[in-house]
């Protein structure tokens, strides 16, 4: 019964992942004014999670101990759950930097951090990730372990942490690639924050014609800043649980952590990915109008209840270079 009520939770969060985020990566595309350094990073992460809902959902159904399969083939699959998340913390580290580079160097910024150099930032973030999740397969896991008869060519029930490490989740993944990059966001977040706070005491105190739309500007950047940082901080939340239960087996084993506390912690770490496009509609404006152009101008026109798609999609003269 436990199991069928988490698959059927899995189930329901991989297709909101499915969903929100593809809404997110079509507003991306295909509106002019959100290809910006930051939308292009949040793109990135949007990927992420629409990977979690397609690929990684159903891997954790599978790697559960349903399946039979070879050592080698099930530390393969269970790595892909690690790429997906690594790709979306250096996501959000990479959306923390470009932040942190547009409040303190503003007259280079559009220089410095152009669409080109975004996309390429991107590409490493990916990289980077393979290079980090696929890192049991190159000798830290669980192999050791096992007789050489079922390490070489026998089935084996594949459960993550059967074949992956604890030392590696705990030392490696969670202390090395999860804790240290979250910490570093945090200080970009106050450093980002500080500079604007303070930046606005100063444009208050000074009464000059052309302040007021400094002002505008620093609030506009101020909003959108608080609305990646809960983005942050919903991705600590809900990924926190799962790896303190990590550390937990690492010095109690398995009678230290209840199956269903494992359970729902998976399940929370999934969410996450469905949390996401929801948090962007909320906060951030020109996303929600985006959201609203494809529903109107593509979804109600496919059930043939509207027109054709709106050419609001095109940029007027200037709208890509108006703020956030």
């Amino acid at each position: 019964m436990a199991w069928l009520v988490y698959t059927s939770l899995e189930l329901l969060i991989a297709m909101a992942c499915c969903l929100g985020n593809v809404l997110v990566v079509w507003a991306v595309c295909l509106r002019r004014t959100l290809r910006q350094p930051t939308f292009c990073f949040v793109a990135s992460l949007a990927v992420a999670d629409f990977l979690v809902g397609v690929v990684a959902v159903p891997l954790a159904v599978l790697v559960d101990g349903w399946v039979q399969i070879t050592f080698q083939a099930c530390l393969a699959v269970s790595c892909v759950v690690l790429v997906l998340t690594q790709a979306s913390v250096l996501s959000l580290l990479a959306i923390a930097v470009d932040r942190y580079l547009r409040v303190s160097i503003p007259l280079r910024y559009k220089e410095i951090a152009n669409e080109q150099r975004s996309w390429t930032a991107v590409v490493v973030c990916w990289l980077v990730s393979c290079l980090l999740g696929f890192t049991p397969l190159f000798g830290w896991h669980n192999g050791d372990s096992l007789p050489s008869n079922l390490h070489n060519s026998s089935y084996i029930n594949c459960t993550f942490l059967a074949v992956i490490s604890l030392p590696y989740m705990v030392y490696f993944n969670y202390l090395g690639c999860i804790l240290l990059p979250l910490a570093a966001m945090t200080l970009l977040y106050a450093l980002v924050f500080y500079s604007l706070r303070k930046r606005l005491r100063r444009v208050d105190k000074i009464s000059a014609p052309g302040e007021s739309k400094l002002r505008a500007f620093l609030i506009k950047e101020k909003r959108l800043a608080r609305s990646l940082a809960l983005v942050l901080l919903l991705f600590a939340i809900c990924w926190m649980p799962l790896h303190l239960m990590n550390c937990v087996l690492l010095s109690m084993g398995p009678q230290g952590v209840p199956q269903i506390a494992f359970y729902a912690g998976i399940l929370l770490s999934h969410a996450n990915s469905a949390l996401n496009p929801v948090v962007y509609a909320l906060r951030i404006r020109k996303i929600r109008e985006a959201y609203l152009e494809i529903w109107r101008g593509y979804v109600l026109c496919w059930r043939g209840q509207g027109d054709l798609p709106s050419p609001s999609w095109r940029s007027q003269p200037g709208e890509q270079n108006a703020g956030h």
